[in-house]
């Protein structure tokens, strides 16, 4: 979110007030998925019997140490992943967004943005770096104990995750808080929190049938969002703003609500999830607001993604032009990470080239035509209001000799001697 003031930015995105106690740390918006079931048992006439072996006795024989394999360490196929991901600051040195987390292998991956909350954390600390605000630093301490923590739960996709990270998380920003030299604002005010920030992460896990199915789990606070992009069925949001005023997301367009749940290091807060089960290909995006919050609606923010992705030749390009095209439309600090599996970037391309014309013609051209009719029409009006004020001068200088010629025009307000 935007940079504070020393204290608060009444421009940047307020918090409501939240109570402190008896709030649960995990909200489940959706029932969890069902575990898949185990694999079926060997049966009696698939075991050779044989003699029980005996117990290995002697001092001078060691058992072999038993080598756990990560799954991190097993590499994603050549030609089945896309990746990318960018931090762009409004002010060079001081985003209040961190680097997002994007890890990827072969059965596992994960995205995650952190959008420290300028507003609300604008208070000031003295650090080695130079000064920084409350917001710069709460998404930084979020995101490095997020990613040390998750890599170690993953692959396993499932609700106990979310309470893990919720006391990982706590635990991180209190120890930051306590790390800062005590700052004391001028400013009394309910919605000032400290380290406060916003996550969205998405993980997912290949499923046991190797059916191309994935186990995706959600973990969010705040109004960062993730979203699934399908071929023939365009973007879905997977998270749920957690805002005061429950619109949907155009109306979130248009009102600035007040935050009502973010991570902060002197509050309560939840970890909302949601588990979601997908079938590759498939592009899995974690973004913070600045990227879709300044577009016209949330269509534009798909024909952003599709668009960029069939104007480039890699990954690489695709970012550039994301970034280039953010950069020229957002007020904001804005970052993003994107992970689709099962297609190279070509493949995306041809799996998503039909839907990227569908969208244009159906919705982005209409509505850009409307914009554009609408604002020639409040050029014109500002013409016309421009001419009428010019207009009226004339008019009255014309009028007001015969009107005040029996006034004392030097010495308004005084009577007549």
């Amino acid at each position: 979110m935007s940079e504070g003031a020393p204290t608060v930015d009444p421009s940047g995105s307020a918090v409501e007030p939240l109570s402190v106690a008896t709030s649960p740390t995990v909200r489940l918006v959706d029932p969890p998925i069902p575990e898949q079931p185990a694999a079926e048992e060997l049966s009696a006439a698939d075991v050779t019997a044989g003699p029980t072996p005996a117990p290995i006795t002697s001092p001078d024989v060691e058992s072999e140490p038993i080598v756990v394999i990560s799954p991190w360490s097993i590499p994603a196929p050549p030609g089945e992943h896309v990746e990318l991901s960018f931090n762009l600051a409004k002010i060079n040195g001081q985003g209040e967004d961190a680097d997002p987390i994007l890890h990827v292998a072969r059965d596992t991956g994960l995205v995650a943005v952190f959008d420290g909350m300028g507003g609300a954390g604008g208070t000031e600390y003295q650090t080695p770096e130079g000064p920084r605000t409350g917001a710069y630093l709460g998404a930084r301490a979020a995101r490095d104990a997020v990613d040390r923590s998750v890599l170690q739960l993953l692959p396993a996709v499932n609700d106990t995750i979310t309470g893990q990270l919720h006391d990982t998380i706590e635990a991180a920003l209190r120890t930051r808080l306590a790390e800062l030299p005590a700052q004391r604002s001028m400013l009394r005010s309910r919605l000032l929190r400290a380290l406060p920030t916003t996550m969205a992460l998405g993980a997912i896990g290949r499923s046991g049938d190797g059916d191309g199915h994935w186990n995706c789990l959600v973990v969010w606070a705040g109004d960062s969002r993730v979203y699934l992009l399908q071929p023939g069925a365009g973007v879905s949001q997977l998270t749920t703003d957690d805002i005061r005023d429950h619109g949907d997301a155009m109306e979130n367009l248009r009102q600035d609500s007040l935050i009502s749940n973010a991570m902060s290091a002197d509050t309560a807060f939840v970890l909302n999830q949601r588990q979601v089960e997908l079938t590759a290909p498939f592009l899995l995006i974690a973004a913070t607001d600045g990227c879709f919050g300044y577009l016209p609606s949330p269509m534009h923010f798909e024909s952003l993604l599709l668009s960029t992705l069939q104007n480039s030749s890699d990954p690489a390009m695709w970012s550039a032009q994301l970034q280039a095209q953010i950069t020229t439309i957002t007020g904001d600090d804005a970052s993003m990470a994107v992970l689709g599996i099962g297609a190279d970037h070509g493949q995306f391309q041809s799996l998503f080239a039909d839907r990227t014309a569908a969208l244009e013609s159906r919705w982005i051209t209409p509505l850009d035509s409307l914009d554009t009719q609408v604002n020639e029409l409040e050029q014109e009006l500002e013409t016309l209001r421009r001419h009428r004020t010019n207009q009226v001068a004339e008019l009255w200088a014309a009028y007001r000799l015969d009107y005040e010629q029996y006034l004392d025009t030097q010495t308004p307000g005084k009577g007549d001697s």
